[in-house]
C-alpha cells in the first residue's frame, strides 16, 4: 500500500436552486480510480437531469472498460436537445488514475484542470479527438506522492463576477491560490477553496460551482480501540494484536483502557489541561496516541461529523478536548480507520435510568463508518470476539 487516492468533493448550488447542476460521480477499485465531474446546461432541475446522465452514463462505461471515444459519443448522442437554446449537452471532466499512479484528464468545455506538484502548477502536453463538433483534450502523465489534482466547474472561476470582482475569480487566480495552500487532506482542501468561492459570492452564488480535489497521500491509517472483548481470556491477544498495528493509536473508553493499562503495564494518567463540563476528559499512556472515554465522545463526534458533511466549510479544530482532538485525527490525519470493536456487555448501558444512546455503541461506531466514508475514508471494523 504505498500510496492512496485522496479525493474529495463540494458544491455550492446557485442561489435560490434547491437541486445543484453539477454532478459527481466516483469510483474507486483497486486497480482505478475514475472520477466524473458533469457541468449541466443551466441551472435547476433541467441541468441537474443532464449533470445526472452525463456522470452516470460516462462513469458505468468507463469502469466496464468502455472505449474513451465510444463513451463521449454516447454522450453526445444521448443528451435530450433544449426546446429554448436547440443544445444539448452538459460539459464534463474526467480523472482516471490506475494503480501505477498513471493519470490521463478528460475535459470538454470544463475549467482546465488546475495540477499542483511541490508546490507549483504544472502544465503536462494535451492531445485532442475530436466527437461530432465537439473537440475533447486529454492530458496524460505519471503522477507522484503529494501530487494534487482539482477539477471545478465554472462556477468556480466564475465567482465573485459584478460582486467583488469585474472578471471573476480568473483560471490563474485560482490556480495561485491552490498552488499556495500547503495542506495534506483533500477534504480541507477543497473545503477551503470552495468557501472562499462563497465568500466571493458573497454567500449568494450566481452560478452552481463544484470543486473536486485529489491528492497522492501515503496511507495514513487510525487504529482505534473502544469496549472489551466478551471474555477476558481474550484480553492479551487483542492488546498484542493492536498494538502489533501500524499506525496512530487511539483509545476510546475507560475499560479498554484499563485492559491496555494492565496488560502493557502502563500508568494511566488523566488530562487537567482541558476542561469542559460538557465534554469528557482524555487520559495519557505511554505510546498511544489518544485516550477519550468512550460511548459520550463517541456519540458527540458522530454528531460533529454529521454536521460537517452537511456543509461546506471548513472545520476548525483548534481545541483540546477529546472530541475535537479524535475529529482532527480522524479527519485530517487519516485516509485509513481501523475500528476495533469489543462486544462485551457494559452493565452500565443496561441501566433504565441512563439516556437510551448509551446502549448502542457498535450502531455509533457504524454510523460513524458511513459518515467517514461520505468523507473518502477506508473504514474497516473488526470485532475483538
Amino acid at each position: 500500500m504505498p500510496h492512496y487516492i485522496d479525493i474529495s468533493s463540494h458544491s455550492l448550488n446557485k442561489y435560490g436552486e434547491e437541486l445543484c447542476g453539477d454532478k459527481v460521480e466516483v469510483v474507486k477499485g483497486n486497480k482505478r480510480t475514475i472520477v466524473v465531474l458533469a457541468d449541466g446546461l443551466g441551472s435547476g432541475v433541467k441541468a441537474n437531469i443532464l449533470a445526472t446522465l452525463t456522470s452516470k452514463i460516462m462513469i458505468t462505461m468507463l469502469e466496464h472498460g468502455a472505449d474513451l471515444k465510444e463513451t463521449i459519443d454516447t454522450i453526445t448522442n444521448t443528451l435530450p436537445i433544449c426546446n429554448v437554446r436547440k443544445i444539448g449537452y452538459s460539459t464534463f471532466s474526467i480523472l482516471d488514475i490506475d494503480d501505477c499512479l498513471n493519470a490521463r484528464i478528460i475535459e470538454y468545455d470544463n475549467p482546465p484542470a488546475f495540477i499542483v506538484r511541490d508546490g507549483e502548477l504544472i502544465s503536462p502536453e494535451k492531445s485532442m479527438i475530436r466527437s461530432g463538433d465537439k473537440n475533447v483534450w486529454v492530458t496524460e502523465f505519471e503522477l507522484k506522492l503529494n501530487d494534487e489534482i482539482t477539477l471545478c466547474s465554472d462556477g468556480v472561476i466564475h465567482a465573485g463576477v459584478g460582486v467583488m470582482l469585474n472578471h471573476g475569480w480568473e483560471w490563474e487566480h485560482v490556480g495561485s491560490f491552490i498552488a499556495e495552500q500547503e495542506i495534506s487532506s483533500a477534504d480541507k482542501l477543497n473545503r477551503r477553496l470552495l468557501e472562499t468561492c462563497n465568500r466571493l459570492y458573497d454567500g449568494r452564488p450566481g452560478d452552481d460551482a463544484t470543486v473536486v480535489t485529489m491528492r497522492v497521500r501515503k496511507p495514513e491509517i487510525a487504529q482505534i480501540l473502544t469496549g472489551p472483548p466478551d471474555h477476558k481470556a481474550k484480553d492479551t491477544i487483542t492488546i498484542k494484536n493492536f498494538m502489533n498495528q501500524s499506525g496512530r493509536k487511539i483509545v476510546c473508553g475507560g475499560t479498554a483502557a484499563n485492559i491496555l493499562s494492565r496488560e502493557l503495564d502502563r500508568e494511566i494518567v488523566t488530562d487537567i489541561e482541558y476542561i469542559d463540563p460538557f465534554i469528557p476528559p482524555t487520559a495519557k499512556i505511554k505510546g498511544i496516541d489518544l485516550v477519550t472515554e468512550g460511548v459520550l465522545t463517541l456519540k458527540m463526534a458522530l454528531t460533529k461529523l454529521q454536521s460537517i458533511n452537511e456543509c461546506c466549510e471548513e472545520p476548525i479544530f483548534n481545541k483540546k478536548d477529546g472530541v475535537t482532538k479524535l475529529l482532527k485525527l480522524l479527519i485530517e490525519e487519516s485516509t485509513h480507520v481501523h475500528f476495533w470493536v469489543g462486544r462485551a456487555i457494559n452493565p452500565a448501558h443496561q441501566n433504565p435510568d441512563f439516556p437510551k444512546d448509551l446502549s448502542i455503541k457498535i450502531n455509533i461506531i457504524r454510523d460513524i463508518e458511513k459518515e467517514l466514508k461520505k468523507m473518502g475514508k477506508f473504514v474497516q471494523i473488526f470485532y475483538t470476539d
